[in-house]
């Protein structure tokens, strides 16, 4: 049995009962047993028929909000998630690195690949729509002139056809119904209803309404959504492109699925010259006008003469020959180019009439002069009576009224029948001004405008109208608009008008370090776009010791540190091999002390500086003090050194050697041995302890010596053979002498007291 707290799954967050419903809503959080009690509570409620209780409301509002908000937070990870993915496959800004250009170059190859086999491996005609294609590739290139933003890989485009710019689709929507709105909205009565073409942002080439882009297709216009495929052009759905080539000529392009123009034809066709004298021979179809060179010799529209130009394509031009030529008249005769031999003369013809009494007074002309203009029925000035008179007599008036309708285009003129035009008009008339706010009475041929201005606002929806007496059909803005482009370098410079300006037509270049490699991008984009990676060798002087510097590519910024080998000269003579440290990085210390233990330590900083050469580590052979054993040492350390040996040399004693470690050793005059001793070596204090001659019992008085020692002069005390007498005889007698010899020596001479 559970516990009274845990009956009813509500666990620590029940509601008391007083607490309203937001209290009990607050308890959001709950034990999976909360879960279970409010599923318990929609099974009693459904098993029983009751009302559920308000405590159960609240735990099914909590599940329903809990699982919503669960909803919503799996739906923005997904489209996170989705977003990451797509990043990776954005416009090439990561792809930076060499590998990326080996994966670009065989994507443009497989591209050409069906063209070039046309062309047997001839690319020259294709370096238009190569930079197409490079730029698609290109970080930042690729730029809507709408919104100056980069066009990714993954994003909906539409492409001009007159200039084969790239947009997004939303902003050409966009800007398509904006311009079909301000054209309709100007010069439409019936707003809407005229068929009025929008323009490209960039060429300005103009499109229909209907031809207004609704959905996303590759460049070749055959696959709709084209697929995003990263071994692909992007935007492409990598099939044969077969457009028709401009000019016609028949054939279809057989580059795959690309942006930008079509290159001209490969095709190998059988054509002759312009003049049709040569015979044909095979070109290529994009070059099959040809000229062999020889005189045209056409007949030239003089009839009298021929071309002399060279073999040329459409009509010969106008014969440049002057002949003697006659006006149309015939009276005057003048040299005229025979390209144009109709010419007028600026006599008048002045040949007799029909009618005997005038002359014709046309200039120069053809055919027959025609009647007299006097002759037949005439009208009098009001036209509203005809005479039948000789020539030679003027029509006279006819006494009416004039009635022609005078300037004012309201009222005739009330004077009689007469020659020459009317007078002005001047019935005095109630007159509305132009703007039709103000009358006056005045003259009919006297304008009237008030001198009211106008305060309606011109089609800019910026600035008022401001003309005096107004007709309310105002003139468009005649201000410059001025406002600041989307590329934040130029302003606007047409007339002030409504909706956004037209984008910047400007380019820039934007240049790698050396300047010779460029890329052109719209104005605006030079702020955000990398530099062109440039294939120039770096150009700048070495900042080290160095005559020239290790080969590296054009770069912006400080040269990468010099990698070649020091090779200054050592003060022991060798070169230095270690790596060139004249600009090396070295750390910066103690240029900032902490004032207390509060204060976060700060970067460390970093200098660049010349460091001295390292020690020469040369091995170099070098020979102990002692002279025992040679050995490399490093030329910085290349020292006499001691072996830590005994000295071994042979005293002055000859018969021991020096003790002492290893040691320098001056060498004496005219001493050639190098193992001999010297005054550093020990002095040889021992006793000496050559063997004494047999039967001699005493040490040799001399110290340690060489040679052999001095006869021993020592006495010695013996008793003789009767052991009566003590006898004393030199060691060296008793030592050196022989069996009798010694015999006699320690014989006392007495009598002998022993008995027989």
């Amino acid at each position: 049995m559970e516990a009274p707290w845990r009956q009813g799954g509500r666990g620590r967050g029940r509601a008391r009962p007083g607490e309203g419903f937001a209290a009990r809503a607050g308890a959001a959080a709950r034990p999976p047993a909360a879960r279970a009690h409010g599923s318990a509570c929609v099974t009693a409620a459904g098993s029983s028929g009751e009302t559920v209780s308000g405590e159960c409301r609240v735990l099914l509002f909590t599940q329903l909000s809990s699982q919503k908000k669960f909803d919503e937070i799996k739906k923005a990870n997904q489209a996170a998630a989705k977003k990451l993915v797509e990043d990776q496959f954005s416009s090439s800004s990561e792809e930076d690195d060499e590998d990326a250009e080996v994966k670009q170059g065989k994507i443009l190859a497989k591209t050409f690949t069906i063209y070039t086999s046309q062309t047997d491996g001839d690319a020259s005609e294709l370096e238009r729509t190569r930079q197409y294609m490079n730029e698609a590739f290109q970080s930042g290139a690729m730029t809507c002139l709408i919104c100056i933003a980069s066009v990714k890989r993954n994003q909906a485009v539409w492409s001009c056809c007159g200039c084969f710019c790239i947009f997004h689709l939303v902003c050409i929507q966009k800007w398509a119904k904006d311009s079909l709105f301000l054209v309709s909205s100007v010069t439409d009565d019936d707003f809407g209803k005229k068929d009025y073409p929008w323009p490209c942002p960039k060429c300005r080439f103009e499109y229909k309404r209907s031809e207004t882009p609704s959905r996303y297709y590759c460049y070749c216009g055959k696959v709709e959504n084209p697929t995003l495929d990263p071994w692909l052009v992007p935007h492409s759905c990598g099939q044969i492109c077969e457009r028709e080539f401009k000019p016609p000529c028949g054939h279809k392009c057989l580059l795959l699925c690309h942006p930008g123009p079509c290159p001209p034809c490969p095709k190998m066709v059988t054509t002759t010259c312009h003049c049709k004298k040569a015979r044909p021979v095979p070109r290529r179809c994009s070059a099959k006008e040809w000229s062999c060179r020889l005189l045209c010799g056409r007949t030239l529209l003089c009839g009298q003469h021929t071309c002399e130009n060279p073999c040329h394509a459409g009509d010969c031009q106008p014969c440049p020959r002057v002949s003697k030529q006659r006006c149309i008249c015939g009276r005057q005769t003048g040299e005229r180019l025979c390209a144009s031999p109709q010419w007028q003369c600026d006599q008048v013809c002045g040949k007799r009439l029909p009618c005997g009494n005038h002359t014709c007074e046309q200039v120069c002309h053809s055919g027959p002069c025609g009647d007299c203009p006097r002759s037949g029925k005439r009208s009098c000035p009001c036209g509203k009576s005809k005479f039948t008179l000789p020539c030679t007599e003027d029509v006279p008036t006819c006494g009416d009224s004039c009635d022609k309708v005078l300037e004012c285009g309201i009222h005739k003129c009330s004077q009689r029948c007469h020659r020459g035009p009317c007078e002005i008009c001047r019935q005095e008339v109630e007159k509305q001004c132009r703007c039709g706010k103000h009358t006056k009475r005045m003259p009919c041929h006297k304008p009237y405008l008030c001198e009211t201005k106008c305060t309606k606002i011109r089609d800019c929806q910026k600035h008022q109208c401001r003309r005096k007496c107004c007709s309310g059909n105002c003139p468009p803005c005649d201000q410059v608009c001025g406002r600041t482009l989307g590329c934040r370098n130029h302003k606007c410079p047409s007339g002030c008008h409504r909706g956004s300006c037209n984008p910047c037509p400007e380019t820039v270049d934007v240049k790698c370090n050396c300047g010779k490699t460029v890329i052109k991008v719209p104005c605006g984009r030079e702020r955000t776009i990398k530099p062109p990676r440039c294939k120039r060798l770096c150009s700048r002087p070495p900042t080290c010791h160095h005559p020239t510097q290790e080969k590296h590519y054009c770069h912006f910024g400080r040269c990468p540190p010099c990698r070649q080998t020091c090779q200054k000269t050592l003060t022991c003579g060798h070169l230095c091999p270690v790596s060139c440290h004249d600009e090396a990085l070295v750390k910066q210390r103690g240029s900032h002390q902490s004032a207390g233990p509060w204060e976060q330590l700060s970067e460390p900083a970093f200098i660049q500086t010349a460091l001295p050469c390292p020690p020469c580590e040369v091995p170099i052979p070098v020979e102990c003090l002692g002279q025992h054993e040679v050995s490399p040492f490093p030329c910085h350390s290349a020292n006499p050194y001691s072996c830590k040996r005994f000295c071994g040399r042979l005293l002055a004693c000859q018969n021991h050697t020096c003790m002492k470690e290893c040691h320098h050793v001056t060498k004496l005059n005219g001493s050639a041995d190098g193992k001999k001793v010297g005054p550093e070596c020990l002095q040889c204090e021992e006793e000496c302890t050559k063997p004494r001659p047999p039967g001699c019992p005493h040490r040799c008085v001399l110290p340690c010596h060489p040679g052999d020692c001095l006869s021993c002069l020592q006495m010695l005390k013996i008793k003789c053979h009767c052991k009566l007498s003590v006898l004393y005889i030199e060691c060296l007698k008793l030592t050196s002498a022989d069996l009798k010899e010694k015999e006699l020596l320690i014989s006392c001479k007495n009598q002998c007291p022993k008995e027989v």
